[in-house]
């Protein structure tokens, strides 16, 4: 059976090396990076995001693209997010669209929403008006809403993941909002193989782990992705370490025994 070929942009980075290694045996993969490396397994097809020219290129023989490349710092200034998370997202769903694609599964952030959080203003659903809490997390509402467009105006399937904090440990933290927001490397890579796989064409939805104490809903993504968290950040604290459960309860109705 023919496998998926599957692009991941951004794929060098620190969550774009985290799937790489955790999907590398369920698709057919290509990395991206700025530079080109033919060498690297996968091989890296290099493409600065804000030349469309070169983004189309790297879009050859290409079923499915994790967009995960950009300026991922809530500290980003607005040239930074221009070029990359702006030009860039609009250069890839373009290229995407015109190559032929089938799906984009698109990194977006917690920051999208994050304006809620800082007021502590809980829950948060997916259909929640967005938020966003810096300039960055404005790309990712800009990113979210031209995925909408191009999902409703040319078919082509979009999905956001609205990522909480992907960290190896995250006791190495002590901050609740943190813990909150834990997504374990496994269930990162679970939620994007979920996103690539599921049988839906749009899609905006929370991916975080199982935390006590969450915020955020992630109904749509367990009934519409089927995704099923396995980690939770409590189960890496010490045994002594006390739980702060979530202010408000998010009412995530799926089914039970899931």
């Amino acid at each position: 059976m023919t496998k998926r070929r599957v692009l991941i942009t951004g794929s060098t980075g620190g969550v774009g090396t985290i799937l790489t290694q955790r999907l590398h045996d369920d698709y057919d993969l290509v990395g991206h990076a700025r530079e080109p490396d033919p060498g690297a397994d996968p091989v890296v097809r290099g493409a600065d995001l804000v030349d469309y020219d070169a983004v189309l290129a790297a879009m050859d023989g290409i079923d499915t693209v994790v967009h995960l490349a950009g300026a991922a710092s809530p500290e980003a200034s607005w040239g930074q997010v221009l070029d990359a998370n702006i030009v860039g997202t609009r250069n890839v769903l373009e290229a995407a669209r015109a190559a032929g694609v089938a799906r984009v599964v698109f990194a977006s952030s917690n920051h999208a929403m994050g304006m809620y959080d800082r007021l502590e203003q809980w829950p948060v659903y997916p259909g929640t008006l967005p938020r966003a809490d810096s300039l960055y997390g404005v790309s990712k509402v800009f990113g979210e809403t031209l995925g909408r467009y191009y999902f409703d105006e040319h078919g082509l399937s979009f999905i956001a993941l609205r990522i909480g904090w992907v960290c190896g440990d995250p006791t190495l933290v002590d901050t609740d909002l943190l813990h909150a927001m834990w997504l374990s490397e496994d269930d990162a890579a679970q939620v994007v193989r979920c996103a690539i796989e599921a049988d839906i064409d749009f899609g905006i939805d929370y991916a975080i782990s199982d935390n006590l104490n969450r915020r955020w809903s992630m109904t749509n993504t367990m009934l519409e992705l089927g995704y099923r968290p396995r980690d939770s950040w409590s189960h890496e604290a010490p045994a002594d370490e006390p739980v702060v459960e979530g202010v408000r309860a998010v009412d995530d109705s799926w089914p039970k025994g899931s």
